[in-house]
């Protein structure tokens, strides 16, 4: 069937932002009924980018503890793909790309900020802790994803008509800008694709090929050998995705997170190592007299463990701040649901057409017995239907509660405060599953994979929320969108498990400086001092001095999960982090106000590109280490491991490193003002 092509379109109306005055209807930037929308081109795009963005985002947020929002990116690549079939995707079939592709950034926070923290704790002796399997990994993130799509159906009414023009929805105007840019935004995947593949083939040359080295301690030069003999850390890994993270967080938020570094390093671990010089014994959680270990040692064993209690802390007071809004919140969205449109289907004009309220009783039926059949059968748990049964009924009621409050968090501040509430989820339900006796391990494992569904669940529904706003004002079908929700939430939960778990295998594991997975971290230490069950119980006197932290930050001001984040992160990792921050300051200061706005747009591209394809190499490489084997990957090498760790490895490092942030600063330098 012939379709009208797409409209000229010059941007939003006018009505599109603001509140409707008495008896105003928004008419959306296409109404008609007689547009391609859901095609075999915008599923297939979509589902495809959906699996690249799904394993780059697990990477980073593995790597750092943050997320990326991956909607804008594919939107553009989307829009620049159809630039090049000899028919231009209508406006539509773009939304619905960006809607399905951006199922992967939300699969992924409730997934690598949760699970994760299972692995750590089988490879700890004496936890009792078996390590998740691949298929249950996927069947969390899924299960948790559709039970955030769910909770939104019978609230799409109240989102976007009702509150029209009551919130800014910062994320959602910002996809949207990119969706209506068109024939700028095919310029910008160019932009985007280019820097993609320089950031897998840097990433690459580092990682598979040992081309140079990938950790720079400045020994080449004087002040990395002065600083190791003081006691005092100085390195910076080599990595391009993690300076493109850095370049797009900026240098404020950088600097923050790298100052809970420079605490770290070069305040609390030479304490610790002075203090422990007159401390003859050996003092828990380490293995060996503090006076013996070197820095690496002291940060894994003591300063760490502060870090995770300020992750902690910070997720908590963020938590306890929110508690008036989301009260609020859930007040608003309780009568919202009651208010549906209940005109006739026939009635409806295509712009408002959603899945029926049905779908979500039928559904949470569903969801409701696949739970207590994956809980009851699926974990390895002898006489398991008990607790299986309280796990379903606490993931329901809490996201019950706190899915509709994502998604007005997204609408509100762009933000979603889901780590907070899955540590107390973590607590809620360890606590309940001890009280009924399931003990030890066990009761970690239920207790996370229970966590995970809901983490999972709260992220699902704040992006949902986001992606139906872009679908409102543009004119998307609403029952098409939330109906593809599933089938993209499918993708993104069998590729963000298959990235976890090759992570999982290469090197020595999460929790690892490798893979520090943070977040995880902060959840698994929650899990062992409500069990308290492995050789290395929780070290409560560190715990508390992090959550001290944590609370001394939030009373002068300064974002305490940010520094936090930085004070557990190892310095290697959170120097790049910095580095970034700094090139988007050179590349924003100077010049008019257009042109410093150009740049930034640019330079932002410029950054995702980087970040995709440098994390997506980083996944590859996992998966191409176990599945060849270290020693066949080892022919590869273009340096020895004595070479690539040393001198010429630093120098070689050091070198490219400076040509790599020359040419972001010059590439995104030389955008022209618009």
């Amino acid at each position: 069937m012939e379709h009208d092509p797409q409209p000229t379109v010059v941007g939003l109306p006018e009505n599109a932002r603001r509140e409707l005055k008495d008896g105003e209807r928004y008419i959306p930037v296409v109404p008609g009924d007689d547009v391609a929308e859901v095609t075999s081109r915008s599923i297939s795009l979509g589902l495809i980018l959906c699996a690249v963005f799904a394993m780059s985002a697990a990477y980073v947020a593995l790597k750092l503890g943050q997320g990326i929002e991956a909607a804008i990116p594919i939107a553009i690549l989307g829009i620049g793909y159809s630039q090049l079939r000899p028919r231009k995707s209508t406006l539509l079939e773009n939304v619905i790309v960006q809607s399905v592709g951006a199922n992967s950034s939300h699969v992924v926070s409730g997934a690598v900020f949760t699970i994760p923290a299972l692995y750590m704790l089988a490879a700890e002796p004496g936890s009792g802790v078996a390590q998740p399997s691949v298929w249950q990994v996927i069947l969390v993130s899924f299960l948790g994803g559709c039970l955030g799509i769910l909770f939104l159906i019978p609230l799409r009414h109240h989102f976007m008509v009702e509150m029209h023009g009551k919130f800014p929805w910062p994320e959602g105007t910002a996809t949207t800008e990119i969706v209506l840019s068109g024939e700028r935004a095919g310029g910008q995947a160019k932009i985007l694709a280019i820097a993609a593949g320089i950031g897998a083939l840097y990433d690459g040359l580092v990682l598979t090929l040992h081309a140079m080295g990938e950790l720079i301690t400045f020994k080449v030069v004087w002040i990395g050998k002065f600083m190791e003999g003081q006691f005092l850390k100085l390195a910076l890994l080599n990595n391009a995705a993690i300076v493109g993270v850095g370049y797009i967080i900026g240098v404020k938020y950088a600097a923050i997170i790298c100052a809970g570094s420079f605490m770290s390093s070069w305040l609390l671990v030479p304490a610790f190592h002075a203090i422990g010089q007159h401390v003859p014994g050996v003092l828990a959680p380490g293995t060996i007299p503090i006076g013996d270990m070197n820095m690496n040692e002291v940060f894994k064993y003591y300063v760490r463990i502060i870090g995770v209690g300020g992750i902690a802390g910070a997720g908590m007071l963020g938590i306890l701040q929110s508690v008036p809004s989301m009260v609020r919140s859930i007040v608003a969205n309780l009568k919202g649901m009651g208010h549906q449109d209940l005109r006739a289907k026939t009635e409806l004009p295509r712009t408002d057409r959603s899945l029926p309220t049905s779908v979500t009783w039928i559904g949470l039926a569903i969801f409701a017995v696949t739970a207590i059949v994956f809980f009851t059968f699926g974990l390895g748990i002898e006489h398991a239907f008990g607790f299986a049964l309280a796990g379903t009924v606490l993931v329901i009621v809490i996201a019950f509660l706190f899915a509709p409050v994502s998604a007005r968090a997204i609408a509100i501040v762009g933000t979603n405060p889901v780590s907070g509430m899955t540590m107390l989820t973590l607590i809620i339900t360890g606590l309940v599953m001890k009280k009924m006796g399931l003990m030890g391990g066990p009761g970690m494992f239920v207790t996370m994979m229970v966590g995970g569904v809901v983490c999972t669940a709260l992220a699902a529904s704040g992006a949902l929320a986001s992606d139906l706003k872009i679908g409102h004002w543009l004119g998307a079908t609403p029952s098409k969108q939330l109906a593809l929700k599933f089938v993209g939430t499918a993708v993104a939960a069998v590729f963000c498990g298959l990235a976890m778990w090759l992570l999982s295998q290469a090197g020595e594991g999460f929790g690892s400086p490798q893979i520090p997975a943070p977040q995880a971290s902060a959840m698994k230490e929650i899990l062992v001092g409500i069990f308290g069950t492995t050789e290395q119980p929780l070290q409560w006197y560190l715990f508390a001095l992090g959550v001290i932290f944590a609370i001394v930050l939030r009373i002068i001001g300064v974002p305490a999960l940010a520094f936090a984040l930085g004070m557990y992160l190892p310095m290697e990792i959170n120097a790049p982090v910095l580095l970034g921050g700094v090139l988007a300051w050179f590349v924003q200061h100077g010049g008019s106000e257009a042109l410093i706005k150009a740049r930034h747009q640019k330079g932002t591209l410029i950054a995702s590109g980087l970040i995709a394809g440098g994390a997506l190499f980083g996944v590859i490489n996992a998966g191409l280490g176990v599945g060849f084997g270290n020693e066949t990957m080892a022919k590869l090498h273009l340096l020895n491991e004595h070479q690539f760790e040393g001198m010429l490895g630093e120098g070689l490092a050091i070198a490219f490193l400076t040509i790599l942030c020359l040419v972001i600063v010059n590439w995104a330098r030389s955008a022209k003002a618009n």
